[in-house]
């Protein structure tokens, strides 16, 4: 190879993944986001046992430790009566169970951790204020285009990672003018003081050591705490219509209260204090285009699957999906092992998002689908419910042995 540089288009976890997961290989990394500088955006997400072992292998688990929350639980409640429909045990029986913690956290704490990793590592450049433009490829390498700080400059590397997100700007040198699409849902988000008032009303109807999801045929709702337990992430699901395609815009606040009538009046209260709302528009990607081109050009997290967020996956497919392309190019298996790595990671995602459509159905059920729910979320025991996510939350890296968990 006349170069074993990667670069990588997009510095948030996905992008910052892959650089630890490649320099980890002893390949040199070149990071090029396009903003100008990396500031703390995003909201709250769920870091399962199948990401957290992975973040511990790079060095990271411990740095993003100190900010989440260890929840003991993850309960499903009834909007309307906020009776307690099931509860699948985490904490200290997960990590038993699955050899490695479920947290929660906020984006921003993880991705300062994953850059706190990334800029102790001397193979691994990060630039921001700088836009992929294109790409050459040829037999041995790839000539990437960019934009620098209004200068043109081209860059040889051994592979171009796209891990620019669901607004993704590289997936076209994969697939021609391939986009999101919106999904008809809307996600509302805020965060409040877990020592305010709206933070003492919300304990009256969740914990402070679960995640809660709040069932209703019109919306649901997950709420977990953040920061160290100094905050609550709150996050609202309705239909909806289009908005803007960027991470956040306004809309009409009336729509979440329309969406949520016949909800408890204490939890109604809550989405009263808990304003003001930012909501977000979820879009999605076609997980069945390619995500490779050339054996140069690959797509990883969002902008090669972007899914909707009911099985609280989509951190821990790009950590995946970051790992385990690092090590199939490192390895020996690079010549003919980019196509089984795509394969088997659609696989993966394709079974990923089949549990979020059916999270999204089953929480949003009325009616006598809504009371079979609840019977068969009745009969079913804790341990039962764990295991159904075994498949899941206890996937391990192709190759790892039991020693290395």
């Amino acid at each position: 190879m006349r170069s074993r540089q990667v670069v990588i288009a997009g510095a948030g976890v996905a992008g910052l993944t892959a650089a630890l997961a490649f320099a980890r290989k002893g390949l040199g990394v070149r990071v090029l986001e396009r903003a100008a500088a990396l500031e703390e955006v995003g909201a709250g997400l769920q870091l399962s046992p199948n990401a957290t072992r992975i973040l511990g292998r790079l060095g990271v688990l411990d740095l993003v430790r100190p900010s989440t929350v260890r929840p003991e639980a993850i309960v499903l409640r009834d909007a309307a009566s906020l009776k307690e429909l099931a509860r699948v045990p985490l904490g200290a029986s997960a990590e038993l169970r699955w050899q490695s913690p479920y947290l929660v956290a906020h984006r921003a704490d993880l991705q300062h951790a994953l850059l706190a990793a990334a800029r102790q590592n001397p193979l691994i450049e990060i630039s921001t204020g700088a836009t992929v433009t294109g790409a050459t490829v040829d037999a041995q390498a790839v000539e990437v285009g960019v934009e620098h700080d209004g200068n043109a400059v081209s860059l040889e590397a051994e592979m171009l990672v796209a891990a620019d997100g669901v607004w993704s700007h590289s997936r076209r040198l994969v697939g021609p003018h391939e986009r999101s699409r919106f999904a008809g849902e809307l996600a509302w988000r805020t965060t409040i003081a877990a020592d305010g008032e709206t933070g003492r009303s919300f304990t009256s109807l969740g914990s402070m050591q679960a995640v809660t999801t709040f069932l209703h045929r019109g919306f649901h709702m997950v709420a977990y705490p953040i920061r160290a337990g100094t905050a609550i992430n709150l996050v609202a699901f309705t239909p909806g219509a289009a908005i803007a395609e960027q991470w956040s815009g306004e809309t009409d606040a009336d729509a979440l209260k329309r969406a949520s009538r016949g909800s408890a009046p204490a939890l109604t209260a809550l989405l009263d204090q808990a304003g003001p709302w930012t909501v977000w528009p979820l879009h999605t990607v076609d997980s069945a285009r390619p995500w490779t081109a050339s054996d140069r050009i690959v797509l990883i997290g969002d902008a090669a699957h972007a899914m909707t967020p009911f099985a609280a996956q989509g951190a821990a497919m790009a950590i995946e999906d970051a790992y385990t392309l690092a090590d199939v190019v490192a390895s020996a298996r690079y010549a003919h092992g980019l196509s089984q790595w795509e394969a088997a990671r659609k696989a993966r995602i394709a079974s990923v998002a089949r549990r979020g459509r059916l999270n999204h159905m089953a929480w949003h059920a009325s009616g006598p689908v809504a009371l079979a729910r609840n019977l068969f979320l009745g009969i079913k025991s804790a341990d039962s419910l764990a295991a159904d996510m075994d498949w899941l939350y206890g996937w391990t890296p192709p190759g790892w042995s039991e020693a290395e968990l």
